[in-house]
């Protein structure tokens, strides 16, 4: 068991994009280990606080534990009678409640600082996403990137070689300040062949002519074919950088919504993602079924 507290590893997992499952004793009655509101937190990896020991933790790690298998949103109310269910000598009740954040599969990368960059990143910043911002040119990074703790800044003379560090199904975007580095980080990640989004920066102009170096350089046309390029959405036209950054960001949000909306729901009886939390009248009925078993 971690010795941080639930609310220290709420926000130390949020912060590092993990999944985790939040555990709270939301009614107790009888003898109980702990008291009503008491709570704990369960990730992939670690378990950090606790509501009592015994079996009705076990219970409920291992109950948390498949929630995260789901790896969506969603929220649960069990309960557990300590004596009779789970011959624990405390004779009380307890009724949990789980709910599991999912962990954030949005990971960015994005080569230039410039304008667009600076007026991308904070838009980026608020998002449930994991950013790395590379640029080879140290001064162009904003003095407050201690503010966005879900981007980190790389600074290095051969962006490229910065690709291989990221995860299958990134999403990608390129509009550094020069044509010729432009051209060979596209060219690292086409070949890598496995994002989920490339977005790149680029006139019609530099697009063709980018079109037929990826010919010479025998770059498979269908990687080819899956970039976005014009980057952006078309219907959010303009060319001042908060203008392409919103246009840039509205892109990725909407790809990865629709990606999120396609994933399947594993988990029987968890409440469904559409639904937000627990209705009154359907927390009312399991309390009272709960207190007349």
């Amino acid at each position: 068991m971690n010795n941080l507290n639930w609310s220290s590893a709420v926000n130390n997992l949020t912060s590092k994009g993990q999944a985790y499952v939040l555990v709270t004793l939301i009614g107790v009655s009888g003898s109980t280990p702990r008291n009503s509101g008491t709570k704990m937190v369960i990730s992939h990896q670690e378990i950090f606080d606790t509501i009592g020991g015994g079996h009705l933790e076990h219970k409920a790690i291992k109950f948390a534990q498949q929630l995260l298998q789901s790896a969506q949103d969603c929220q649960h109310i069990e309960h557990f009678q300590l004596g009779s269910n789970l011959g624990q000598c405390c004779g009380g009740n307890a009724s949990v409640l789980f709910e599991c954040f999912a962990s954030n599969n949005v990971n960015i990368m994005l080569f230039g600082a410039g304008h667009v960059g600076q007026a991308l990143v904070p838009i980026l910043a608020s998002l449930p996403c994991q950013v790395t911002w590379v640029d080879s040119r140290a001064q162009q990074f904003p003095e407050n990137m201690n503010d966005y703790y879900n981007v980190t800044k790389v600074v290095s003379d051969t962006p490229q070689d910065e690709i291989s560090q990221m995860p299958a199904n990134s999403y990608y975007i390129v509009m550094t300040h020069n044509h010729q580095l432009d051209f060979d980080i596209s060219q690292a990640i086409l070949k890598r062949a496995d994002f989920h989004y490339f977005g790149l920066i680029a006139s019609q102009t530099k697009w063709r002519r980018f079109q037929q170096r990826f010919k010479h350089r025998e770059i498979d046309i269908e990687q080819v074919q899956r970039m976005s390029c014009p980057i952006g959405l078309a219907e959010v036209p303009g060319k001042m950088p908060m203008e392409v950054a919103v246009s840039i960001a509205g892109e990725i949000i909407s790809l990865y919504q629709k990606t999120q909306q396609e994933q399947p729901k594993s988990i029987k009886h968890a409440v469904p993602v559409s639904q937000q939390g627990v209705s009154w009248q359907a927390l009312k009925t399991m309390v009272t079924e709960h207190s007349s078993s």
